[in-house]
């Protein structure tokens, strides 16, 4: 009985508290409403309430919730049921459960709409989306509620794990977040190791920044309190390169130059500066002591590392050269310079010394000295500083690169040729100019030169300060006269006459007659190939010799051409002049009733026919009965009388009379002879008879 009555106190004390008003559940945006109706399929499910707080029932449509109690809910959706379904009284609608529709922007792996659970948080959120992107901006996130904006220090919590920096998140809310202001406006990786090398400032106007000597230069973030040690370490601390005592700090556009060691050496914080906003920090390079002393040897120039060495009792040339790292590969090895402390100059070629050539020894090195090794000549540099005089030859003329090239004992006039290129298209290679140094002149035949074999003994010998000059061949005479200058006379032949391109042309002792003939672009149509002259200016006499060059086109004998070498002239005459080139004796004149009389090259293999056809043919008054032939080369004052009417019609040629050269030939005219001038007389006669009989008639 006492049991009883202790359990009834208890009760009546929690009365209160258990008839209390509990909060009520209504629908939001987002809940799953659970629809039960037995034996309809398509309702015994949950639907989710869209943004606008509405489900959407088979049957029925769209039905506004949100907003509602359990008990509102229950109603509005039985009132709309009944107009499809009847029988209702099992039916039961309840919120199954309550979320969050949240939509997540910005720079997230997946930004889109999430539903969350109703106790979810922005850790939820951003976990729906992925996870945040690298190089998101985590102190400035939002969210959007509404037109309200609420910002808040993601970066915050994940330092202090404080859930209050975070604001609550409801139904409809819009999550954002920005991309930090280090990533660029082009999308790419994002490489945070990098980014974090080069500071963690976003805001260039608040950040320290720091650079020269230290390990990560940057930008970082103000934090208050912060000092120099605290910025420096930051910066992943200064370089061994570091000069200490020089910082530059600018604070307040104010400078302070701050020596870092003092602080070092006595531990006072009075000897840091104060840091604010937008201070810069500058950790200068510390400059290395000038060596300076009896014992250095200095070393200039293409080597590895140039600098000042101690020079120890028997350290050699090759010994400073070693610990300086040896000549790189711009480096001139040829021309070394060895600048004594007297201030003498020696020159070294280190290349023929490791060649092992004779006389070429490295020069003792003392306390004092300089070695120069200077940069090796660019093909493309131009400046005359970068080769002495005294050490140059120079290339002018027909070659690929001509201008100053940089001479070697160990060179001859075939490397310096090669050097420059070769000599082009254009080059005359059978006369190149050698001037020494001393001012005496070679000429080298360089064909010559390399169908014998190339030997070396040869070739001219060239040093510093020579000149090598190479000769352009002439151009076509015909186009400009005065490219002749250019070749010498000794070197030319000379073709005048019937050609199409007469002029001086470049002979060489391996070309002939008809290679000088074909240059000049052959003989004319006017020409008279029977009777070439050559002279031949070379002999210590006078000789011209004569070739008759249709001979050896009909009989290919080679030994009709002449032999034609530098300095003589070929002469070609004109069909029609060949009274001025030919004597009396070798030639046959005709003359009288033919179309073209004059005189002709005559040959025993010519009959008179060839003559009378060689000279256009008889005319229209010829009288063809009574050709005169007069013989003047073997019988004097023998004329014989040639019938050409009578041989056409038996064209016997045994009644052709003999022609010979310096014979004449004589075609009467018909009009000249006695018949004819009987025959114009008794036709005057009878003209005159009938005009006087038909006057009597009239």
């Amino acid at each position: 009985m006492r049991m009883i009555n202790r359990w009834l106190l208890m009760a009546l004390l929690l009365t209160p508290f258990a008839f209390a008003e509990t909060e009520v559940t209504r629908v939001q945006i987002g809940d799953l409403i659970q629809v039960n109706l037995p034996g309809e399929d398509t309702l015994n499910q949950g639907f989710q309430v869209d943004k606008r707080g509405r489900i959407n029932l088979p049957e029925i449509g769209t039905v506004y919730v949100a907003g509602y109690t359990e008990e509102q809910l229950s109603e509005t959706l039985l009132t709309a049921l009944g107009s499809v379904y009847r029988d209702l009284s099992s039916a039961n609608i309840y919120i199954a459960e309550q979320q969050l529709l949240i939509s997540v922007q910005g720079y997230v792996e997946s930004p889109g709409e999430y539903t969350l659970p109703q106790n979810a948080d922005i850790q939820t959120a951003l976990h729906a989306a992925g996870g945040l992107r690298a190089g998101a901006q985590l102190d400035n996130m939002m969210i959007k509620r509404g037109k309200e904006k609420i910002p808040f220090n993601y970066k915050g919590f994940l330092d202090s794990g404080d859930e209050s920096l975070l604001p609550s998140l409801q139904s409809l809310d819009s999550l954002f977040v920005p991309a930090s202001p280090l990533v660029g406006n082009i999308e790419q990786q994002f490489d945070a190791a990098k980014q974090a090398n080069a500071g963690d400032s976003a805001d260039s106007r608040t950040a320290v920044k720091v650079f020269g000597e230290v390990n990560a230069p940057g930008s970082f973030s103000f934090k208050p309190g912060t000092n120099l040690v605290d910025v420096l370490m930051r910066a992943g601390g200064v370089t061994r390169y570091a000069s200490v005592e020089q910082i530059r700090v600018i604070s307040n556009n104010t400078p302070i130059l701050v020596n870092l060691k003092h602080y070092l050496d006595s531990g006072d914080a009075s000897h840091l500066p104060t840091l604010s906003e937008g201070t810069t920090i500058f950790v200068p390079k510390q400059e290395e002591e000038i060596k300076a002393g009896a014992n250095i040897v200095y070393i200039m120039g293409e080597v590895a590392s140039p600098g000042a060495y101690e020079g120890k009792r028997g350290a050699s040339f090759m010994d400073i050269l070693a610990n300086a790292g040896g000549p790189t590969r711009f480096a001139e090895s040829r021309q070394i310079r060895l600048i004594k402390a007297n201030g003498k100059v020696i020159k070294f070629d280190l290349t023929a010394y490791t060649e092992g050539l004779t006389g070429h020894k490295p020069p003792p090195i003392a306390p004092g000295d300089a070695i120069f090794v200077p940069e090796k000549t660019d093909m493309n540099e131009k400046s005359w500083l970068k080769i002495a005089p005294d050490r140059a030859v120079s290339v002018i003329g027909e070659v690929v690169r001509p201008g100053r090239i940089e001479w070697s004992d160990e060179m001859d006039l075939m490397d310096l040729l090669a050097h420059v290129g070769g000599p082009t298209l254009r080059a005359d290679t059978t006369k190149i100019e050698v001037v020494t140094s001393n001012g005496k002149l070679h000429t080298f035949n360089l064909d010559e030169f390399i169908i014998k074999g190339a030997p070396s003994y040869e070739l001219p010998q060239i040093s510093a300060g020579s000149i090598v000059r190479i000769h352009d061949l002439p151009q076509d005479p015909s186009d400009n006269k005065s490219q002749w200058v250019r070749q010498s006379s000794d070197a030319s032949i000379y073709v005048f006459g019937q050609v199409n391109a007469p002029g001086r042309y470049r002979f060489t002792k391996q070309m002939h007659f008809l290679d000088i003939l074909s240059a000049a672009d052959g003989p004319t149509k006017d020409a008279d190939i029977h009777n070439i002259r050559i002279t031949h200016r070379d002999k210590s006499y006078s000789k011209v010799s004569k070739l008759n060059l249709s001979l050896y086109f009909e009989t290919g004998d080679e030994s009709l051409l002449p032999n034609v070498t530098m300095g003589d002239t070929i002469y070609i005459p004109e069909k029609d002049k060949i009274w001025l080139d030919r004597s009396k004796e070798s030639t046959v004149r005709i003359l009288g009733a033919v179309n073209k009389p004059g005189r002709y090259v005559f040959n025993d293999n010519m009959t008179i026919l060839d003559i009378i056809a060689e000279a256009g043919g008889p005319s229209d008054n010829a009288y063809l009965e009574k050709i005169s032939v007069v013989n003047l080369s073997c019988c004097q004052g023998q004329a014989r009388t040639f019938d050409l009417i009578e041989f056409s019609k038996t064209a016997n040629i045994y009644q052709l009379p003999v022609l010979r050269a310096g014979d004449t030939i004589y075609v009467p005219d018909r009009r000249d002879s006695l018949l004819e001038k009987a025959r114009v007389g008794l036709e005057d006669i009878l003209r005159l008879t009938t005009t006087i009989v038909l006057i009597g008639a009239l």
